[in-house]
């Protein structure tokens, strides 16, 4: 359900919610937020709740260092893993300078801009997040071990998957908290788990995704265990992925535009690569478990970096295979956004599917296709040269990934 500031106020007065979470977001994606009481709410809405930007990763060397958080009504959302008696319930948030601009590393407000952008444009785009954790063991004072949760392969079940209770609390959770899972089960890792979402619109995709590491790691606590979501968890095991699904539209019903969106994303991945594997260990994946190392596209065929899905209707989509679960949500799915509307705009033409296993292709076949960034000193030196970068990112961000 979709709230209004009003009926935010008229749900907390009535629903017995003692404490409310503004939530927002470092510049790599890493969930913050501070609680005020309902008496608070009014002025949270009307000036914006009072925070030290400096002291957040991203956020500092800024001069004046005094941001605001300003709730947004229709994020709203209960977290019912807290007592029923005394609620607590989450709003994700905009910051704001004190004269009201919007602060430019808002990654939320980086992505509605890209969103307003492509609709300007005539298109709209849809996203679906698929994304894979590892459970580990904690020890007796619940620090987390490099003890898998089990020993289980992919889509194993109960009782060799034991992490099947704990998928179906997560999935149980965020079905209270509005958010609808599509598929779960058991990676091809021990312990590792994956957890499928049905499409929604870009904003609301991301703040899902957020909301679900929130999740995800505050059951698994429940349950004694720790969640991993790092790229590479354990070494020469399945590695970690956020495969993020994509769909396009025309408003004005042109026909035929998704060819062009898989080339304007294959030509400026190599520019967006820092964002979408911010990490060193990102690049430990390439080329592994399915993970693609070259930049190539085709129908179905997993070790490829794009892959167009055997679905139809509502369900026909992309799938951009390379970003991990490190990555910022809001800053991928714009930067897929812009990259995606300058295929179009630009008629950029699709090459043709590499119909063949290029992890296990001969050199003369891989010698074809051009690879994606070996390091991440490489992907942030392409970054920061990038003019595709720079006309979308403020520098600052760009500076906190490239530096």
């Amino acid at each position: 359900m979709v709230y209004s500031k009003s009926e935010v106020m008229q749900y907390i007065s009535e629903e017995d919610v003692k404490f409310i979470r503004l939530a927002f977001c470092d510049v790599f994606g890493n969930q913050k937020n501070i609680s005020i009481m309902p008496d608070e709410l009014e002025r949270a809405f009307e000036s914006g709740i009072s925070i030290d930007a400096s002291a957040v990763s991203g956020f500092e060397g800024k001069v004046f260092s005094d941001m605001f958080l300003f709730p947004d009504p229709s994020t709203l959302m209960l977290l019912p893993w807290r007592p029923d008696h005394g609620r607590v319930v989450r709003m994700f948030c905009d910051i704001k300078y004190p004269n009201g601009k919007i602060f430019e590393l808002d990654g939320r407000s980086i992505l509605r801009e890209a969103v307003q952008t492509a609709m300007n444009e005539g298109f709209m785009f849809t996203f679906g997040s698929e994304l894979k954790f590892y459970l580990f063991k904690t020890d007796e004072e619940g620090n987390p071990t490099k003890i898998p949760h089990d020993n289980a392969h992919y889509m194993d079940i109960a009782p060799m998957d034991k992490g099947e209770n704990v998928r179906r609390e997560i999935c149980l959770t965020l079905e209270r908290m509005g958010i609808t899972p599509e598929t779960s089960h058991h990676e091809e890792g021990p312990g590792q788990n994956e957890i499928d979402f049905k499409f929604y619109d870009p904003l609301t995709a991301a703040d899902n995704a957020i909301t679900f590491g929130s999740v995800v790691r505050t059951i698994a606590a429940r349950n004694g265990l720790y969640a991993d979501f790092s790229p590479n968890p354990i070494p020469d095991m399945p590695v970690n992925s956020f495969h993020i699904n994509l769909a396009a539209h025309s408003i004005k019903g042109e026909k035929d535009i998704m060819p062009n969106v898989i080339a304007g994303l294959m030509n400026r991945v190599c520019d967006m690569t820092a964002f979408l594997n911010p990490v060193e260990d990102s690049y430990l994946r390439f080329g592994r478990n399915k993970v693609p190392k070259f930049i190539a596209w085709s129908a179905e065929n997993r070790s490829q970096l794009i892959r167009v899905p055997a679905a139809t209707g509502a369900y026909k989509r992309i799938e951009l295979r390379s970003p991990d679960p490190a990555a910022n949500p809001y800053i991928c799915f714009a930067l897929i956004i812009y990259a995606a509307l300058e295929g179009i705009k630009n008629k950029e033409e699709l090459n043709q599917p590499a119909n063949v296993n290029l992890a296990e292709a001969s050199r003369e076949e891989q010698a074809k296709y051009k690879r994606l960034p070996e390091s991440l000193n490489v992907a942030k030196e392409l970054a920061a040269n990038s003019e595709f970068v720079k006309r979308r990112l403020p520098e600052a961000m760009i500076a906190s990934y490239c530096k």
